[in-house]
C-alpha cells in the first residue's frame, strides 16, 4: 500500500512539470501590459486589426508625428524632383529646424527627408506653402485627404508640423491608420526608416540623424521606421513600425510624461504583439463553394491576425462574403467573393490546399520520395529475411 501511495505521488508530481500550462486568456495578457502613456495602441499593419489599445479613440495632441501625414500627402501630390523656394515664413518657423535660408532652393524630396528624419519644422512649412500656397490652405487640403483617401474620422490638423494649437488633434487609432496607409508607399518607407543622411544646405552642412531611438541608440529587433514628437501640451509622442517573422506592427504612444517612458511603452506594445499574435492569409487561388455549391474565389489575398496557435474557421455568408472567425467566435476578417475562373486556371481544389505552385510541387515530390524510400526498405528487408530463412 505504501509503495502504491509513493507511486501516485510521483506520478502527480511529474504531471505538474510535464503537462503544459493552460494558455492565458486575453484579459490575463492585457493586465500585464501596464503603460504610462495616456493613450497607446498596437496594430497589425497588414490587416489593420487593433491588437491592443488604451484610450485609442480619445482625442489627443500629436506634436511632430503630424509630419507622417504631411510626408505621405507631399509624396502623393508633389513632384519629388521639383525645387522649392524657401519663404521667409518657412525660414522663421519655430522649434526644430534644418536651418533653411530665405530664398534657398531645395528639392521637395530633400525637404521631406529633412522633415521626417530631423523633424524640421521649417521644411514642413516650405512643403505646405509649395503644395497649397499657404499653411492654412495646406491644412484644409490635408484634412480632406486624410478623410477621403485614408479614412480617418477623428483627426483635424491646422499646420503641417504639429506645433501646438488647441484645434490640432488626433487619436492613437487614427495615427496608426495614417501610418499604415503611408507605409504602403516605398518612398515614404525608405525615408521613415533612414537612420542618417548627409545634409548640404545653404548655411548648414552636416549629417542629420533620426530622432527615433529604437533605430539608433536603443535598437529593437525588427524596427523599420518611426517618428517622435514633443510639445509641452502633448507630452512625448511616438509612432513606430516593426516587422518580424511575417508579422508587421505599428505602435503608437501619446502623452507620455517623459521621453524614455514613451520608448518603454512602445517596447511593451511590440513585445506584446510579437509574442501573442501571428498573421496568416487566404490566397486568391483558394477555391470555395457557397451553400448552392457555386465555385467562388477571392480577388486578392485576405490577411487576418490571430492569436499564436489559434485555430480559425471560415464560412460564406448568403451575400457571398468570406468570413474568418477565431476560436471564440470573433470576426477576424471578411472579404467579398466572386465567381471562380474555369477549372485548370490556377484554382486549387480547396482552401486547405491553397498553397503556391512551388510549395505544391515540393509537397508532391516529398511524398513520392517517402513512398519510394518505404518500398525500398520493405524490399531490402524482404530479401534479407528470405536469405536468413535459407541458411
Amino acid at each position: 500500500m505504501k509503495q502504491i501511495l509513493h507511486l501516485m505521488i510521483a506520478i502527480f508530481t511529474l504531471s505538474i512539470f510535464v503537462h503544459p500550462a493552460k494558455a492565458e486568456g486575453k484579459e490575463e495578457r492585457d493586465k500585464k501590459l501596464l503603460l504610462a502613456s495616456d493613450a497607446a495602441l498596437i496594430m497589425d499593419a497588414k490587416t489593420g486589426q487593433i491588437l491592443y489599445e488604451k484610450n485609442g479613440h480619445t482625442s489627443m495632441y500629436p506634436a511632430s508625428i503630424t509630419k507622417i501625414a504631411t510626408a505621405i500627402y507631399a509624396i502623393e501630390h508633389g513632384d519629388l524632383d521639383e525645387e522649392v523656394t524657401v519663404s521667409k515664413n518657412a525660414r522663421n518657423a519655430e522649434g526644430t529646424k534644418v536651418f533653411l535660408e530665405e530664398g534657398e532652393r531645395v528639392s521637395l524630396e530633400r525637404l521631406i527627408q529633412g522633415m521626417l528624419i530631423n523633424s524640421g519644422n521649417d521644411a514642413a512649412v516650405a512643403i505646405a506653402e509649395h503644395l497649397s500656397g499657404s499653411v492654412s490652405e495646406f491644412s484644409e487640403d490635408l484634412n480632406q485627404y486624410m478623410q477621403t483617401e485614408i479614412g480617418v474620422t477623428q483627426t483635424h490638423f491646422v499646420n503641417p508640423n504639429g506645433l501646438f494649437d488647441p484645434q490640432h488633434q488626433t487619436t492613437a487609432a487614427d495615427m496608426a491608420k495614417i501610418t499604415q496607409y503611408a507605409k504602403k508607399n516605398e518612398e515614404f518607407s525608405r525615408i521613415f526608416g533612414t537612420k542618417a543622411l548627409k545634409w548640404e544646405g545653404k548655411s548648414w552642412n552636416t549629417t542629420i540623424f533620426t530622432h527615433h531611438k529604437m533605430l539608433k541608440q536603443q535598437p529593437y529587433n525588427g524596427v523599420t521606421g518611426g517618428k517622435n514628437g514633443f510639445v509641452s501640451q502633448a507630452g512625448y509622442t511616438l509612432v513606430t513600425s516593426a516587422e518580424r517573422n511575417g508579422l508587421s506592427l505599428i505602435a503608437v504612444t501619446l502623452k507620455s510624461r517623459d521621453d524614455q517612458g514613451t520608448y518603454d511603452d512602445t517596447k511593451k506594445l511590440l513585445d506584446y504583439g510579437f509574442t501573442h499574435f501571428e498573421t496568416e492569409n487566404i490566397a486568391p487561388t483558394a477555391s470555395l463553394k457557397n451553400e448552392q455549391q457555386e465555385p467562388l474565389q477571392l480577388t486578392h489575398p485576405l490577411f487576418y491576425t490571430k492569436y499564436d496557435g489559434e485555430k480559425v474557421t471560415t464560412q460564406i455568408s448568403k451575400s457571398n462574403q468570406l468570413i474568418v472567425k477565431g476560436e471564440d467566435g470573433r470576426n477576424l476578417a471578411e472579404a467579398p467573393l466572386e465567381s471562380a475562373v474555369p477549372e485548370g486556371q490556377g484554382i486549387s481544389p480547396s482552401i486547405e490546399h491553397a498553397h503556391s505552385g512551388k510549395n505544391s510541387f515540393f509537397h508532391a515530390h516529398f511524398l513520392l520520395a517517402v513512398v519510394m524510400a518505404s518500398l525500398l526498405v520493405i524490399g531490402v528487408g524482404g530479401v534479407l529475411y528470405y536469405q536468413t530463412r535459407r541458411y
